[in-house]
């Protein structure tokens, strides 16, 4: 039995097809059984109570073989950052090329299929990569919440960005605004949309008619960067994410 979260493993592998799987652990003190799930990067979870014991874990793991199998074969596959990958920028494909240049900085070459001119190694395209587009999500997500904040009279105490695998923004409670960077990778109007919702929170920190109405009076074609996220925001979420191996 376990006692602590300390106790647990960070995860469990599972057989699925003769290729190991890992599945990560997740105490919570508030479960009292066992539940696996899928995220949207296609990696699954197992939350667990604090106390537990192995026996049952192997059984519960072994009962769901074929309905994890199942879903992970309909999972996104991550889509690693490497040379000649194809992927959206602001919602336009572009792809990537790297350099000889050991030095120097990214830059756009525009065409059929723009492509994106990344300099050094291929062992570092893909930090390269993300911490270029960090910083292009930084600044356009600064600009549309400084839009937003201006028309509903309110003002983030910093904006900051993370790499969360199921959330698009949140805000907390000392008016922080978090958004994930992929974002950059969406259509500006989807970008638009997240920041508007984000800073309708510094007023309204629910999800009531009075938020939804803040929302839309900064934004009133909301609805379009809400059905994009919604169709197409799990796919999104796939691209740099490494391949293990």
């Amino acid at each position: 039995m376990f006692s602590r979260t300390t106790d647990w493993p960070d995860h469990f592998a599972l057989d699925i097809d003769g290729e190991p799987v890992a599945i990560a652990v997740k105490p919570n003190a508030r479960s009292r059984s066992y539940r696996l799930t899928i995220g949207r990067t296609g990696k699954p979870s197992l939350s667990v109570p604090l106390r537990g014991r192995v026996r049952e874990v192997e059984a519960f793991l072994e009962k769901q073989r074929h309905w994890l199998a199942a879903r992970l074969a309909r999972a996104p596959k991550p889509k690693p950052f490497v040379e000649g990958a194809i992927f959206p920028l602001r919602g336009e494909e572009i792809r990537i090329v790297g350099t000889s240049q050991l030095r120097g900085t990214i830059s756009v070459i525009k065409g059929d299929i723009p492509r994106l001119l990344v300099p050094g190694g291929p062992e570092h395209m893909a930090r390269r990569l993300t911490d270029w587009l960090k910083a292009e999500a930084l600044t356009d997500l600064k600009d549309r919440t400084g839009f937003h904040a201006e028309r509903l009279g309110v003002k983030p105490a910093a904006i900051t960005l993370r790499s969360q695998s199921s959330r698009w923004g949140s805000c907390s409670s000392s008016k922080r605004l978090n958004y994930n960077w992929r974002l950059i990778l969406a259509p500006p109007f989807v970008l638009d949309y997240v920041a508007a919702h984000e800073v309708a929170h510094l007023r309204e920190m629910n999800h009531s008619d009075r938020f939804w109405a803040l929302v839309e009076q900064t934004l009133p074609d909301m609805a379009r960067g809400q059905a994009w996220l919604k169709a197409h925001g799990a796919d999104l979420m796939t691209y740099g994410v490494e391949v293990p191996r």
